[in-house]
């Protein structure tokens, strides 16, 4: 086996492992400390990890003894569990499972004879080797080649042209402030409009009617004065460095939960969120908002083309940059990479990152729910965690106005009026307090504090009253919210169920949970 191959087959069976566990087994109890064995209860197969928080070594209960398990052979024990647990049979998933180990597998190779960015921030973007730790094809392409997605792959250090294209002026569809494409330049002839759009989606939509009749034309790829695209953990989301500019595309490919395209529903509210969060981070000097400035697409007639070929303008960085500070993704820093300002800390440093990262993201995501009836998508991939020279955060921006969620009881004046828009970004306070809390704590916080431990074991009994007092003293000092004492005292908090939801097949937006013991719970 290659060396490649082991270790795809290793990150890819310690997410399968990490979805089975929490969202499926029954911990049974068992006297190694150095094991864990898990009761799969639809088929009572005994599953036996090495334990930690990163499961590896999986092995099956046979009349001869512990037999270990490939990570083919894990694949088809989870569709064997799913399948008469649910009654359903998926076989696009279990493909999903193996493209997803065959796409790292692919990444690897294509490392070895690439040369990782130099901006430290480009390099925490496109360090998701591993990628989402709960999900059972964090790296699945769509199954396409890899010579039909590899030029684009943030994983592999991409960096390529944008496709311009020209879209004539009365099929031109847009809506907020575009004038950050200006930077893209002004090639289009008269009577056209200039549109960028992802080469890789350029592919997929193929050949569609309005280039031959003249309503599209191909500028050729570049953007003049932009520079190349560096493509970040989204993989449809690019960055501009030189112009400063990020360009969210569609993308029909599935992408863990959903295909990436940008929905007609979520183009449609882009300026009313817009609105919302506008305020939201006036009072916060130590966090921001990349906000989505607007959108341009051709309408050519139907839905389809309509979002294909949609671009959202997204704010740079640095106007939004505190003074020395280096801005670096959450995930980045939970799968590692060179420079990740957590390697090298004494316990007494890692403390004091600790305590500083929650005292930057937990108020703002607080404040947003309690003053502005709204849930900030908090999860590793939308926080930017801005580091002061020393390594230490001083600023957190958060981003993706997709992700943010309207809270229907505080806003239903508002959605009353935009009801015509079709489905709302609204969920009703129960369900967005949910969503809150997976994403802030079970998400990100539970992946950072583990990413510290890792390094510190010592520390584990030391992280969570911090994160504990820092929730207990926002809501003391700002009478809310209410919810909060709730969460201290609740045994369980949300974790999503991303494997049974994608072997269900239901809606990427559709989010279920499984109970995961709650670290913020008073334990004494």
């Amino acid at each position: 086996m290659s060396e490649a191959k082991g270790r795809a087959d290793a990150l890819s069976a310690t997410a399968l492992l990490n979805c089975l566990i929490r969202e499926v087994a029954e911990t049974e109890p068992h006297p190694d400390p150095d094991h864990a064995v898990h009761r799969l209860p639809a088929t009572g197969r005994l599953l036996r990890v090495r334990a930690g928080r990163r499961p590896v070594e999986p092995c099956v209960r046979t009349e001869g003894g512990w037999l270990p398990l490939t990570f083919e052979a894990l694949v088809a024990l989870t569709a064997d569990e799913l399948g008469r647990r649910t009654g359903v049979t998926n076989r696009t998933v279990v493909g999903e499972m193996t493209d997803s180990r065959d796409v790292v597998a692919a990444l690897q190779d294509a490392r070895a004879s690439a040369c990782p960015p130099e901006d430290p921030y480009l390099r925490s973007e496109q360090a998701l080797l591993a990628g989402h730790r709960y999900h059972p094809a964090p790296k699945s392409r769509g199954a396409g080649a890899p010579e039909s997605w590899l030029p684009y792959a943030p994983e592999a250090y991409a960096r390529f042209p944008l496709e311009l294209l020209g879209v004539r002026a009365d099929v031109v569809a847009e809506d907020g402030d575009l004038s950050l494409l200006d930077v893209l330049g002004t090639e289009a002839p008269e009577g056209y409009v200039t549109l960028p759009v992802h080469p890789w989606e350029l592919d997929l939509l193929g050949e569609p009617p309005a280039f031959r009749d003249g309503r599209l034309l191909r500028l050729g790829p570049g953007a003049p004065g932009a520079g190349p695209a560096v493509p970040t953990s989204s993989v449809r989301t690019v960055y501009l460095p030189e112009a400063d500019l990020f360009c969210k595309f569609s993308l029909d490919v599935r992408i863990t939960n959903g295909n990436r395209r940008l929905e007609l529903r979520d183009l449609l509210w882009l300026r009313t969120i817009a609105d919302l969060l506008a305020p939201v981070f006036d009072p916060l000097p130590a966090a921001a908002f990349l906000a989505d400035r607007g959108y341009r697409t051709a309408d050519l007639g139907g839905q389809h083309a309509y979002e294909g070929f949609a671009v959202i303008a997204r704010d740079g960085l640095r106007p939004h940059l505190l003074p020395g500070v280096t801005p670096l993704l959450a995930a980045g820093i939970g799968e590692g990479f060179p420079g990740n300002p957590v390697d090298g800390l004494t316990p007494e440093g890692a403390l004091e990152w600790w305590r500083r990262y929650l005292g930057l993201l937990v108020p703002p995501v607080l404040h947003a729910w309690r003053t502005h009836g709204l849930v900030l998508e908090c999860h590793l991939q939308n926080v930017l965690v801005g580091v002061d020279a020393a390594g230490l955060p001083a600023q957190v921006v958060f981003r993706d106005h997709e992700g943010v969620r309207i809270v229907a009881e505080r806003h239903r004046g508002l959605l009353d009026r935009h009801g015509p828009r079709g489905p709302a970004p609204a969920l009703d306070a129960a369900h967005g307090w949910e969503r809150l809390a997976y994403c802030l704590v079970t998400n990100n916080l539970t992946e950072i504090a583990g990413t510290l431990t890792d390094r510190h074991p010592e520390l584990a009994g030391e992280l969570w009253p911090l994160a504990r007092a820092v929730f207990a003293g926002y809501a003391a000092e700002h009478g809310g919210p209410e919810e909060v004492p709730a969460l201290l005292a609740s045994p369980h908090v949300p974790a999503k169920t991303n494997l049974l939801l994608r072997w269900l097949d239901a809606d990427g937006a559709d989010a279920r949970y499984a109970p995961m013991a709650n670290p913020l719970r008073e334990t004494s």
